[in-house]
């Protein structure tokens, strides 16, 4: 009865951790395939969705959990200098600098880093992904990451998935 739900949690969860799949573009599809479903509990299987698999790399962040073994050796193994790899350093320099400098204000001032998650969880800017890093690397606290970002992803969600609806109304009318 409910397989639409277990779905969507599914495809959100992907979406969080494989970056490419639009799940924009799943919840419409959705709504317009079965106009009969609520848009709040779609709103709410994508929040879970995504927030549960955000949460891997906001621990990941913070060191609570270990990198695959593959990933975590390559990047954290040795290798020799060369020209191309000390060229790459000089060119990123400004740019880890900016991100130490961001970590640093974060623990300064953690209602700033809660604000920003907040309102990228709601609309997407700044980019999700790179505020869920930053929330784990500025240790926030799980409970202020959990009720943000479901908070924001709930709202957003809901309503896109009430969007199909409300253009209809206007149409009809």
């Amino acid at each position: 009865m409910f397989a639409w739900f277990w779905v969507t949690l599914g495809v959100a969860f992907g979406s969080a951790i494989v970056p490419v799949i639009s799940v924009e573009v799943f919840v419409l599809g959705l709504v317009a395939s079965e106009p009969g479903l609520h848009w709040l509990l779609i709103g709410a299987a994508v929040s879970i969705g995504q927030i549960a698999g955000k949460l891997l790399y906001y621990l990941a962040a913070r060191g609570s959990i270990r990198l695959p073994r593959f990933l975590h050796d390559r990047l954290h193994r040795e290798r020799p200098p060369s020209r191309r790899r000390d060229r790459w350093h000089q060119r990123t320099k400004w740019l880890r600098g900016k991100v130490e400098a961001l970590r640093e204000r974060c623990h300064r001032h953690p209602h700033w880093m809660t604000g920003t998650y907040g309102v990228s969880s709601l609309i997407g800017l700044p980019p999700f992904m790179a505020t869920t890093v930053l929330a784990g690397l500025a240790d926030m606290r799980m409970s202020t990451f959990l009720t943000a970002g479901l908070t924001g992803r709930f709202i957003r969600y809901s309503a896109l998935a009430a969007c199909p609806a409300v253009f209809a109304g206007w149409f009809h009318h």
